[in-house]
């Protein structure tokens, strides 16, 4: 069974060099979905990149999705005709476009969230102050999407400023999809 890629899916704004997103790509190898504006953000581009890079992929894929990437994933399968290509989803602190008072001004097009159970297995980690998705919305998320869920605690965005450094837990967690096994789950 051919080991699956990891494509990475940064939220708006992209990932920076710190941040474990792009720590993985460079230490492990994976693959960053680039987008043609990571500043304005267009869902239906957005959508349409994913599609273009996952059937380019010659191997099965995982996703690694941060923020407004989390957004991106559940939108993207709930049309795609690709998704049995996915092994699993790993869902990081996603961003709440729906939230009225939130630091992300209103994103266009975004509105309202996906909301339908994924097709693949997933797992959605979230912080308790993060503040770009309250813990209970980060819940409700992860109910709707069928994901197991995981409280890492008081992480922020879990994002660069989060100190994760590596990150060699959340990396843990897609172990079991890149070699060839269903989700263990989070331990």
């Amino acid at each position: 069974m051919a080991t699956p890629v990891v494509l990475q899916l940064p939220g708006w704004r992209n990932s920076g060099p710190d941040h474990w997103q792009s720590r993985w790509e460079a230490r492990h190898g994976d693959v960053r979905v680039q987008q043609h504006d990571w500043e304005w953000p267009r869902r239906g581009d957005w959508m349409a990149r994913l599609d273009d890079v996952v059937q380019a992929q010659q191997r099965p894929v995982v996703l690694v999705a941060h923020s407004l990437g989390c957004l991106l994933v559940a939108a993207w399968a709930s049309v795609s005709r690709h998704t049995a290509r996915v092994r699993g989803a790993l869902l990081v602190a996603p961003g709440d476009v729906e939230a009225e008072d939130g630091p992300v001004p209103p994103l266009p097009g975004w509105r309202p969230i996906v909301r339908e159970r994924l097709p693949f297995a997933s797992i959605l980690v979230g912080s308790q102050n993060d503040p770009y998705c309250t813990l209970a919305r980060a819940q409700a998320l992860a109910r709707d999407w069928g994901s197991d869920w995981v409280d890492i605690g008081p992480r922020g965005h879990i994002n660069a400023e989060s100190g994760l450094g590596d990150w060699p837990e959340g990396r843990a967690w897609i172990e079991p999809w890149l070699h060839g096994a269903g989700a263990a789950g989070p331990a």
